[in-house]
């Protein structure tokens, strides 16, 4: 069986790839000092900002948000897969994919976990051609079947060990969540007597599976969703979002509903770009996701108190993603309708005009709070102000921002700059966002060394002691000892090498974020302001160790009084300090 393509291989291709020359096949490119400039392909504008360093291999679109390596840029608009992709850049290259554990003719087939999930779905897609219950509910629910196969729609029988008896390692099953293991170590089936849903990542990897009870069934839980697993976390993924992706062109917006079945039921009346959280609320994670799709996202709710309240939730998160063009709407659905029911009966068509008629971010926002208080008198009209103050603190100075100042200079005819005032105390030190993060999680010499080091990475080679500067405890400085020990194990790869192997991680946004904020410095002074900031962070190691020595012989001393020997220690230390202090 093949596995998994080397991240060796990936690296070297990246490295052999000419990433300018990939894009300038399909974009306008102009040079622009180091780099190339172009109209954004993701994003309708007039004025060039869409940017290719060939330099770090990496290329940004400030316009979507959209960046990464040759790699992603097919990913994202040739609509291909991670594998197809990998296998287009090595054909350009003449290289042959090689796979861990398989011949290189292989198709790219993951073991572990994911082997399990694939294996599942091809026996639950089985299970459903036997089970007429099933198959009659989906015809009752208007479900084709060119659609169940899109989709991967397949059915789990009402038994125990459907898949423990046909998947031959339990192992893989149980950390894919298709198994569970009770007290006694015995191992059964997960889902049972379920349509299932196969979720999957957005490169179309089954990651887990959703399950929805036939009509009649004796289990409350009318959806059971996927467990938490290493592969799966519903706070960072969403159903349908590698199905919406598919399409070819821009994606005008993404619609955020509820169920499988909407995202399914949508897709199948013309409307694909539809994707639905999983048991869970809307989280900036899913927001992120999204926008590297569309600059538009549109929430679809239902319009009872409980849909509202939940789009309330969903807003909450999404103050301090809204910025750079990102925006937010709010759809409410008629009493008695969720999007599956609404866009049978009323058709795609309607469907989309009522989508177009949805409220902005600041009108819902707004709105809302007014609820809360009477505008008819001046109190009213200042708690407003104060309700709203909280939630323009969470969000970035921008167009949306002063869009919600006007509504509520209009709403509470009070002077604008008594509003500003108000607000400004509580906006102007909240960052947010992955530029943030950047600024927050990291310290001024590791953020700027981490900016140079993605420019040049071969500074690594000035770092004398990388595990001394992770002594500095400074915010962030373990990331820049990773880069610096990654870049040192690969002499040849350049940036976009780092940031395509860690572009899932934790760390990724923030390596992205680095990788493009401006450097304020001519080329020519890189190496030296490198070997300055790596001079701070190696003495602010040195006094984070000498005043941990103090603290040391001054601990021992707690019950008796100081040595000759440790008096002069402790007063020879007090002096270097404040030397370095003075400094």
């Amino acid at each position: 069986m093949a596995g998994l393509i080397p991240q060796s291989f990936i690296q070297d291709l990246i490295a052999r790839t000419d990433i300018v020359q990939v894009i300038g096949e399909r974009l306008q490119l102009k040079k622009a000092g180091r780099e190339y400039v172009a109209l954004s392909p993701f994003t309708n504008e007039k004025s060039p900002s869409f940017y290719v360093s060939p330099q770090k291999q990496f290329y940004h679109c400030f316009s979507s948000g959209k960046h990464g390596t040759a790699i992603t840029f097919l990913m994202e608009y040739d609509r291909l897969s991670f594998p197809e992709a990998v296998e287009d850049l090595a054909k350009r290259v003449g290289l042959t994919v090689p796979r861990e554990g398989g011949s290189v003719a292989a198709p790219l087939v993951l073991e572990g976990p994911l082997d399990a999930l694939a294996a599942a779905e091809r026996i639950y897609k089985a299970e459903l051609k036997k089970s007429p219950a099933a198959i009659e509910y989906l015809k009752q629910r208007g479900v084709s079947g060119e659609t169940a196969k899109r989709f991967g729609i397949g059915f789990a029988p009402d038994g125990w060990d459907t898949i423990s008896r046909q998947v031959p390692n339990p192992k893989h099953a149980l950390d894919a969540g298709l198994l569970v293991k009770n007290e006694e170590g015995r191992v059964y089936d997960f889902y049972r007597a379920r349509v299932m849903f196969p979720v999957r990542n957005v490169r179309g990897q089954i990651i887990t599976f959703g399950g929805r009870v036939l009509p009649g069934s004796d289990d409350k839980r009318k959806y059971l969703n996927g467990r938490e697993t290493p592969l799966f976390d519903k706070s960072r993924h969403l159903y349908g979002l590698y199905e919406a992706r598919q399409g070819v062109g821009t994606i005008p917006h993404m619609l955020v509903v509820e169920g499988y079945m909407d995202v399914v039921m949508l897709s199948q009346h013309g409307i694909p770009h539809a994707v639905a959280t999983m048991g869970t609320a809307t989280t900036r994670e899913h927001l992120n996701l999204l926008f590297k799709s569309t600059t538009r996202v549109v929430f679809c709710f239902d319009g009872d108190r409980a849909g509202r309240a939940a789009a309330w939730r969903a807003l909450e998160q999404a103050l301090p993603e809204a910025y750079e063009g990102r925006e937010l709407l709010f759809m409410f659905l008629p009493d008695g309708h969720d999007p599956d029911t609404l866009v049978q009966e009323i058709g795609a068509e309607e469907f989309n005009r009522r989508v177009a008629q949805s409220q902005s971010l600041a009108t819902f926002l707004v709105a809302e709070l007014s609820r809360q208080v009477n505008l008819s008198t001046p109190d009213g009209r200042a708690r407003l102000v104060v309700l709203a103050r909280p939630h323009l603190a969470r969000m970035r100075e921008g167009a949306l921002h002063s869009l919600i100042l006007e509504e509520l200079f209009k709403l509470t005819r009070m002077q604008r700059s008594d509003i500003e005032a108000l607000v400004s105390a509580a906006t102007s030190a909240t960052p947010a966002g992955d530029a943030a993060a950047a600024q927050s999680l990291t310290s001024r010499p590791v953020r700027v060394a981490l900016q140079l080091l993605l420019e040049h990475p071969s500074f690594n080679e000035l770092v004398d002691d990388i595990g001394l500067l992770e002594e500095s405890a400074a915010p962030g400085v373990e990331l820049l000892v990773a880069a610096l020990r990654w870049f040192r194990d690969r002499p040849e790869a350049r940036a976009g090498a780092l940031l395509e192997a860690w572009r899932e991680t934790p760390e990724g946004p923030i390596l992205d974020q680095l990788s493009i904020a401006p450097l304020e410095l001519k080329p020519e002074a890189f190496e030296a302001e490198f070997t300055s900031k790596i001079k701070t962070l190696e003495e602010m190691a040195t006094q984070r160790s000498l005043r941990e020595r103090v603290q040391t012989i001054l601990q021992a001393a707690e019950t008796r009084a100081l040595t000759a020997e440790e008096r002069a220690e402790v007063d020879h230390i007090n002096r270097k300090l404040s030397r370095r202090d003075s400094v």
